[in-house]
C-alpha cells in the first residue's frame, strides 16, 4: 500500500497534497490563529481509506518533518494493535491485524517549531473467503500422562510453510519444566508432547496468538486463543491381545488385572497394536457397523448399545462393557475390534480412568497408525520432532 504524506495543520486547518489524496484529518492545540506555524509532516501506511489490506501488512507511521510522539491503532471495539517507536523515530506495529476489520490510526506529533497536532487515518483489512477456526483441546481439564497439547484446526493448513508459520507463533509453558516438541499428526492437528510421558501434577499452559494467520487460499484466522490443563495420576494399562488380559497400573504399581476379549482375527476386525491414549470417556455408545461400511443385511452387520465406553481410536476402537462376550473374556478374541470387559470390570475401569491415560496394545499384526487416534507415542522422540513443519 502506498504511503501518503499528511501535513498536520494549525488551528484545526487541514493541509493536504494538491492531488486531494488526503490520508488523515489533523488538528492542533495552538491557541493563536494568527501565528505562523510549521506543522509536522506524517507518512502513514496503509494509506487513508485503504481496503483489502493484508492482515500481515504492518502499520507504519513516520514523521518526514517534525517529531512523532505517540501512535495508537485501534479496531472498532477499541482493541489496540501493539507497536513501538523505533530508533529512527518511526512507529511500527508488532502484531498481525484481524481480517474483515476496520482500524483507526491516531498519531500525535510536533512540528519543527514545536506546534502539536493530532492526525487520524482509517483503513480496512481484507474479507477472507473463509474464516479459519481452531480449538485448543482439554482446556481446564485434568488429563492422563499421555495427553499431548493439541491444537486442532477445522480445515487443513494447506502447506508446510503455513504450518511452520503457526509453529513459530504457538507456545507451551510447563511447570515443572519438561523437554518436548511440536509436530503435526496430519495437516489439521498440531500437537506438543514431552520426550517421555508427563510428570504427574504438571501444569500446562498453551498460547496460540494466531489472529491474522493464513492457513490456505483465501483462509485466515480471526482470533487468538489460550488454555491450560493439569496432568493427573500416571495410569498406564497394557492389553495383551494374545493372552486376552489387560493389566492396569497406577504410579507403576499393578492395581487390577482384567480378562478381556479383543478383536477377532481379520483385516477389518483385529485390534490394532500400538500405544494409544484414551481420547474421551463417552459412557453409553451405540456401536453401528454402518459407520465402517458394513450395511444392514450384510455379513458382519451389528448395532448394539454399549456401556462404560471409552474411545481409544477415531476408527471405532473402544474399551467397553460387553455382557454378551463374558464367556470369551480371558480366553478368546471375538469382538469387532474393541476391548470387551464384563459389566463390573468395565464400570471399574471407567470410574478409575481419565482422558489421556495410556493404553498399550500388544500381540496384533495390525498396527495402529498415528492419525487413527492420539498417536504421538507411536513415534520415538527423534521421529516425533521430524513431524515438525520446521524440521
Amino acid at each position: 500500500m502506498a504511503a501518503v504524506t499528511v501535513l498536520a495543520g494549525c488551528s484545526g486547518a487541514v493541509h493536504s497534497p494538491s492531488t486531494g489524496n488526503v490520508a488523515a484529518h489533523s488538528s492542533s492545540s495552538s491557541s493563536s490563529p494568527s501565528a505562523t506555524a510549521t506543522p509536522a509532516s506524517l507518512s502513514i501506511s496503509p494509506a487513508r481509506d485503504a481496503s483489502n489490506v493484508l492482515p500481515t501488512e504492518p502499520v507504519v507511521v513516520k514523521a518526514t518533518t517534525g517529531t512523532l510522539r505517540q501512535v495508537s491503532v485501534t479496531d472498532t471495539a477499541g482493541h489496540q494493535v501493539p507497536g513501538a517507536l523505533g530508533s529512527d523515530g518511526s512507529w511500527t506495529s508488532s502484531a498481525r491485524l484481524a481480517p474483515s476489520a476496520a482500524y483507526t490510526v491516531t498519531a500525535q506529533a510536533t512540528g519543527p517549531d514545536g506546534s502539536p497536532s493530532t492526525t487520524t487515518s482509517t483503513f480496512t483489512t481484507l474479507k477472507p473467503k473463509v474464516i479459519a477456526t481452531y480449538g485448543i483441546l482439554n482446556a481446564g481439564a485434568t488429563v492422563g500422562v499421555g495427553m499431548p497439547v493439541s491444537i486442532q484446526f477445522d480445515s487443513p493448513v494447506a502447506t508446510k510453510a503455513l504450518r511452520g508459520q503457526i509453529e513459530k507463533l504457538v507456545k507451551v509453558t510447563t511447570s515443572p519444566k519438561q523437554v518436548g516438541a511440536w509436530g503435526w499428526l496430519d495437516n489439521r492437528q498440531l500437537m506438543w508432547r514431552p520426550m517421555n510421558y508427563w510428570l504427574p501434577g504438571t501444569k500446562v499452559s498453551v498460547s496460540a496468538p494466531l489472529t491474522g494467520v493464513q492457513t490456505g487460499d483465501g483462509k485466515w484466522v480471526a482470533n487468538d486463543d489460550s488454555a491450560s490443563f493439569t496432568i493427573g495420576s500416571s495410569m498406564i494399562s497394557t492389553v495383551d491381545i494374545q493372552r486376552h488380559m489387560m493389566t492396569v497400573t497406577r504410579g507403576g504399581v499393578v492395581i487390577n488385572t482384567i480378562p478381556i476379549s479383543a478383536g477377532r482375527p481379520g483385516p477389518k476386525t483385529e485390534t490394532r497394536s500400538g500405544i494409544k491414549v484414551i481420547i474421551r470417556k463417552e459412557g453409553t455408545v451405540v456401536m453401528d457397523s454402518t459407520t465402517i461400511g458394513i450395511k444392514k443385511g450384510q455379513p458382519g452387520y451389528y448395532k448394539i448399545t454399549t456401556q462404560s465406553a471409552m474411545r481409544v481410536t477415531w476408527t471405532g476402537e473402544y474399551l467397553h462393557s460387553a455382557p454378551w462376550s463374558v464367556g470369551s473374556q480371558g480366553n478368546a478374541n471375538v469382538s469387532h475390534g474393541c476391548v470387551n470387559m464384563s459389566p463390573a470390570n468395565a464400570a471399574w475401569m471407567y470410574a478409575n480412568s481419565k482422558a489421556g491415560d495410556v493404553v498399550k496394545f500388544t500381540g496384533s499384526s495390525r498396527q495402529f497408525q498415528p492419525a487413527e487416534g492420539i498417536g504421538v507415542w507411536q513415534y520415538s522422540f527423534a521421529a516425533w520432532k521430524a513431524q515438525s513443519a520446521l524440521a
